[in-house]
């Protein structure tokens, strides 16, 4: 039989493979390379993890107009234990699988504990609570029919632990009787899961195929049904044929256009360009224990490397002021964010660090970045200035995918990317810049060779405390190491931007999402 592609069943599905879209599908115009599993275990990219909010519920998630607070999702209401240290949730009448399976306490049972068995880069996450593939069972009890109670070994109070719940993609509950069908050896029904779904959202996944397109089609049990049938997000890898096809009515939104065409479309009859706030942070990751250029191992490069970033003009200049100067790990907007800029580009004061630190001019180091707008922008900046210092830089594009591949197995030397918060607390960002600990998580310090016993402690200290002012100053102290000594150099805050054709209304993403909620777009032409 002969196979039809992803992307052939999505023009199929909308009616017409280059035409205006139909009233009842939503066309996504953006690049899907950084997609690695759509399974919540192991998802931790942009696109898949922000789809997957559509595909899967948690038990509370942040509220959609006011991210800070907490809603209800698949549970009705929670009462913490007396320790402070156990939840018992209360699941929702009638909550139900996109297979037809209600949604029952050994779901959610199932779905956390696979979590932290499975290992994959976000179960670091649900680590933040003590739980261990050895002992998370021991954890998680069905009280009856209706109610769970989560517990948890880490000295950290309810709060906290709600805030971890209700992380992306952690948090998510799946069908347990549908995943467990399809496992294969001890994979907890990995493999399936990667281009499957088995979630209680808006939608259920149609199809995928890597590089060409995601398809999602509406959920027939979801709670409130969503007000368009289809979604495709197509994989669009060039920023100007993105651009080109929402102009012409081809895609209903596209993203990441780069600055130049954002603001060209301004003016553009037939589309508005919508904003949003975003959590993601943009950063210079140096890989501190790098043997190739033995530079990278030295303070006096890291701290050379604050002073040889051109802000300002980054920001203003490459990216029209729709990224702003941000200097610290947890963004503005988040409880906790250190606002202060102490850095500027200053050539001369890098040259004296760099001469008293012993590293020559001429050092030649790579740097890996998206093969995508703003990164290949910024990477022509940033070795334009680091040239006058001395540092040769020979920028290196990749396609998101197998840069995180290469981030995740510390291949590099230069990297930047983004960090976007899991969860809207200091500790999302705290617990993967400044915690790196022997047989711990594969954080962001792992990833860059950090080794830092101390700091480490002081992260699990802030977590742990209870008193919110003295939890919010020791973040800012967190913040403030960072910025001072780390091989982090913290440059820029983003803003979700995506161009929208006429016609298509509620689109709504918050700091916690850097894609719509697709359940309450709909479309009038």
């Amino acid at each position: 039989m002969r196979r039809v592609s992803t992307l052939a069943m999505a023009m199929a599905i909308s009616g017409s493979a280059w035409a205006l879209t139909p009233p009842d599908t939503l066309v996504v115009a953006r690049s899907i390379d950084d997609i690695v599993s759509l399974d919540p275990a192991e998802s931790f990219e942009i696109t898949s993890t922000n789809t997957l909010v559509n595909l899967y519920q948690r038990l509370l998630e942040p509220d959609r107009h006011d991210p800070s607070k907490l809603v209800p999702t698949l549970a009705s209401s929670w009462q913490a234990g007396s320790d402070d240290k156990s939840l018992v949730f209360e699941l929702r009448a009638g909550a139900t699988f996109s297979s037809g399976d209600p949604v029952r306490p050994e779901d959610v049972i199932y779905s956390l504990s696979r979590v932290v068995k499975l290992n994959k880069s976000p179960s670091f996450i649900l680590g933040e609570l003590g739980w261990t593939a050895d002992n998370v069972s021991g954890f998680l009890t069905k009280v009856d029919e209706h109610h769970v109670r989560i517990a948890w070994p880490a000295a950290v109070g309810s709060v906290f632990a709600l805030s971890i719940l209700s992380a992306t993609p952690v948090g998510f509950v799946v069908d347990a009787v549908e995943v467990d069908k399809h496992a294969q050896g001890a994979d907890l029904g990995n493999g399936w899961l990667k281009n499957h779904s088995a979630g209680s959202g808006a939608y259920a996944l149609r199809a995928y195929t890597p590089h060409e397109a995601v398809v999602l089609q509406a959920n027939p049990h979801a709670a409130t049904a969503p007000k368009l049938k289809t979604v495709i997000i197509k994989n669009v890898t060039d920023p100007a044929t993105r651009r080109l096809l929402v102009v012409q009515g081809d895609a209903d939104l596209a993203y990441d256009l780069g600055a130049d065409q954002f603001s060209a479309l301004e003016q553009q009859k037939g589309l508005t360009i919508q904003r949003f706030p975003s959590s993601m942070i943009y950063y210079l990751g140096i890989n501190s224990g790098n043997t190739q250029v033995p530079a990278l191992q030295n303070p006096g490069f890291w701290e050379a490397a604050r002073w040889l970033v051109d802000y300002q003009s980054i920001s203003k200049d490459l990216l029209k002021g729709q990224y702003s100067v941000h200097q610290a790990f947890v963004p503005k907007g988040v409880a906790g964010s250190v606002s202060d800029t102490p850095f500027k580009l200053d050539v001369d004061k890098a040259k004296g660090i760099l001469k008293k630190a012993g590293i020559a001019e001429g050092t030649k180091v790579e740097l890996n970045v998206f093969n995508q707008p703003p990164y290949t922008d910024i990477a022509q900046a940033l070795q334009a200035s680091f040239a006058k210092a001395g540092i040769d830089i020979a920028v290196r594009p990749l396609v998101e995918s197998e840069l995180w591949a290469k981030m995740r197995s510390r291949d590099f030397q230069l990297i930047f990317t983004y960090w976007g918060m899991d969860y809207l607390d200091p500790n999302s960002n705290a617990g993967t810049f400044t915690y790196n600990v022997a047989n711990g998580p594969k954080t962001l310090a792992w990833r860059t060779q950090w080794n830092i016993p101390q700091l480490s402690a002081d992260t699990r200290a802030a977590a742990s405390e209870r008193d919110p002012q003295k939890r919010i100053a020791l973040y800012g102290q967190l913040q403030k190491s960072v910025q001072e000594n780390s091989p982090f150099v913290v440059a820029l805050q983003g803003q979700n931007q995506v161009a929208v054709h006429d016609g298509v209304q509620g689109v709504l993403q918050n700091i916690a999402v850097s894609l719509p909620y697709f359940d309450q777009v709909s479309k009038t032409k």
